[in-house]
């Protein structure tokens, strides 16, 4: 992770100097902007790893930041830094297309093992292991270039949706756990975390649903069954 290029956008300077230092700090080349327009510049311009966004920014917030970033790169994962913590927002943040959500106030070590643990998983060094290719009834599903096949027609997928859809496709006719779920992408099973992947769920049934054969079924207190 030494080589990791990290996007900062966050208004407040002193906290956004504070965050470029740690990470500098930590081995991890940070750019810092002070509005989402000059962060949107950049990574239109340059090549990186992973999106820190407060979604409270003068020009551009955060969330429509996260939504003109997955325009330009749908997989790169982004972590939302807020100070709104009602369910409706961390929602919200979610379906923007965020990988992660951290209230202020936060200790830095626990931003830093979230960025580890994100990282970890996009950059394929987990131990799960990855088919080259899936049939999902009439669909062809690509987990590694994470695209998403009907006929002519591809869908480029985000990382978590690739992951949950692979993890679905393991467990094919199966129940796929949802505490396990959780654990394998998400990493922690709290209430936010459960509630993003729900919203990740109905994505997939909306990918998946030009082939009526095609199921995404809730199990009652137990997961989710992928029927194809």
């Amino acid at each position: 992770m030494k080589n990791t290029r990290i996007l900062l956008a966050e208004d407040d300077s002193n906290l956004g100097n504070l965050l470029r230092n740690y990470l500098t700090v930590k081995n991890f080349k940070t750019d810092l902007f002070v509005n989402g327009i000059l962060a949107l510049d950049s990574f239109s311009k340059e090549q990186y790893d992973l999106c820190i966004l407060d979604i409270m920014m003068p020009e551009m917030d955060g969330l429509t930041l996260a939504r003109e970033i997955r325009k330009i790169n749908p997989s790169i994962p982004i972590i939302f830094l807020t100070a709104r913590s009602l369910k409706e927002d961390v929602l919200e943040g979610f379906r923007s297309g965020a990988d992660d959500y951290i209230t202020k106030p936060f200790s830095m070590e626990e931003l830093l093992y979230r960025i580890q643990a994100i990282l970890k998983r996009t950059t394929g060094s987990n131990t799960r292991k990855k088919k080259d290719s899936y049939t999902i009834g009439s669909y062809t599903f690509d987990p590694l270039k994470q695209l998403l096949t009907f006929r002519d027609q591809t869908i480029k997928l985000t990382t978590k949706e690739s992951e949950l859809l692979e993890l679905l496709c393991q467990h094919g006719n199966e129940i796929l756990e949802r505490n396990f779920a959780l654990k394998s992408i998400w990493i922690d099973d709290n209430y936010f975390n459960a509630r993003s992947m729900d919203v990740y769920i109905t994505r997939l049934r909306k990918y998946l649903i030009k082939d009526p054969a095609i199921k995404i079924l809730n199990v009652h207190g137990r997961g989710y069954k992928l029927i194809c």
